[in-house]
C-alpha cells in the first residue's frame, strides 16, 4: 500500500529475487524500479516468458501487510464495482500484481473516475470499521467497529494519533487540547452520513489506468465509513481536477458546505504525515489553521 501521504522517494536498489521463495518470481530476467511512497519498493519485472507484473516488496513487513493490501483490492473490484490490478501472488514480503498503465490525466479520464468512486461510495454497510485493522503507509489503522460515524473518526482516525511517539513530539498541549475539543463538537460540523465502503488512501498517485484509458484504483486502505473522509484526501493533496468531483456528484450527491468540511476531514492525514515523520512543519501549521477555523 502507499504511504497516505503522496511522498515520493529515492528509486530502491536492485533486489534477489531467490530470497522472497517464489517459482513466479524466480522467473525474473530484469526490473526497473517505480517511483512510490515511501512504505514499500515497487518493481516493474519483466519474466522469462517475455510478460510484465509488478513486484511490491518492503524491508521487514509486517506479517500481514501485503494481504490486508490483497484484500481490500479485491474487495474493491468485487463489492466496489472498481477496477484494481489483479492479483497474481501474495506472500508475507511481497505482492505481486498486473501491470497498469500511467494515468491520462484527460478530462475523461476524471469523469470516469469519478463515477467509479460514486459508485463504489453507493455501497453502504451496517457499522464503521472493518473486520480487522489494516495499514496506512507504515502505521496501524485502527479499524475497530463502531455504529457511531462521529466517534469511529474522532477515535480511529484523529485521537488514535496522538500516542504516536513522532506526532506527539510533533504538537503541543494546546494542539492535542484543541483537537480533543474538535473531536468532541464533531456531531455538530459533520451531518449524519452512513458507513460507505471506501478507498481509503485516495490521493492522485493511486490512479492508473487500463491500456485503453479506464481508471485503475491501487494501494487501498479500504473500511466502512463517510463518503467524505474519502472525498478529503483526492481534495486537499491536489492533483485531482474539478471534472473528477463534479463528475461524482452526478452519481453521489453532496450536503451542502461539503467543500469546507473537506479540510477538517484532512485532519487524519496531517496527522498521519507527523506520525510517519515527525514535526513537518507545513503538516502542524494546517492542523492549527483547521483548529482556529472550526474550534
Amino acid at each position: 500500500m502507499s504511504d497516505g501521504t503522496g511522498t515520493t522517494v529515492p528509486q530502491p536498489r536492485e533486489k534477489s529475487w531467490s530470497d522472497y521463495r517464489s517459482a513466479r518470481l524466480a522467473q525474473v530476467l530484469r526490473t526497473e524500479p517505480l517511483s512510490g511512497g515511501f512504505a514499500n519498493q515497487v518493481w516493474r519485472a519483466t519474466l522469462r516468458d517475455g510478460s510484465r507484473v509488478v513486484v511490491k516488496t518492503a524491508e521487514d513487513p509486517a506479517p500481514d501487510l501485503f494481504a490486508v493490501e490483497a484484500e481490500g483490492l479485491e474487495t474493491l473490484r468485487t463489492q466496489g464495482g472498481l477496477r484494481t490490478p489483479e492479483v497474481l501472488e501474495v506472500g508475507p514480503r511481497h505482492l505481486i500484481l498486473t501491470e497498469q498503465e500511467p494515468a491520462p490525466r484527460t478530462p475523461a479520464f476524471w469523469e470516469a473516475a469519478g463515477r467509479g468512486l460514486a459508485r463504489l461510495h453507493s455501497v453502504t454497510g451496517p457499522r464503521y470499521g472493518w473486520h480487522r485493522d489494516g495499514w496506512l503507509g507504515r502505521l496501524p489503522q485502527r479499524n475497530t467497529w463502531s455504529h457511531d460515524g462521529h466517534a469511529f473518526f474522532a477515535e480511529r482516525r484523529i485521537l488514535r494519533y496522538l500516542a504516536e511517539p513522532k506526532a506527539e513530539r510533533a504538537l503541543d498541549a494546546a494542539d492535542r487540547a484543541g483537537l480533543e475539543r474538535l473531536c468532541r463538537r464533531l456531531p455538530e460540523l459533520i451531518p449524519p452520513a452512513p458507513p460507505v465502503l471506501v478507498h481509503g488512501d485516495l490521493w492522485h498517485g493511486n490512479l492508473l489506468a487500463t491500456p485503453a484509458g479506464a481508471p485503475v484504483f491501487i494501494d487501498p486502505a479500504v473500511c466502512w465509513t463517510w463518503a467524505e473522509a474519502d472525498l478529503s484526501m483526492a481534495y486537499c493533496t491536489g492533483g485531482i481536477p474539478e471534472p473528477f468531483f463534479t463528475a461524482y456528484r452526478e452519481i453521489h450527491p453532496l450536503t451542502d458546505g461539503w467543500r469546507e468540511r473537506m479540510h477538517l476531514l484532512h485532519l487524519r492525514e496531517h496527522l498521519s504525515v507527523l506520525a510517519h515523520f515527525g514535526a513537518d512543519r507545513d503538516h502542524v501549521d494546517a492542523i492549527r489553521r483547521i483548529l482556529r477555523v472550526w474550534n
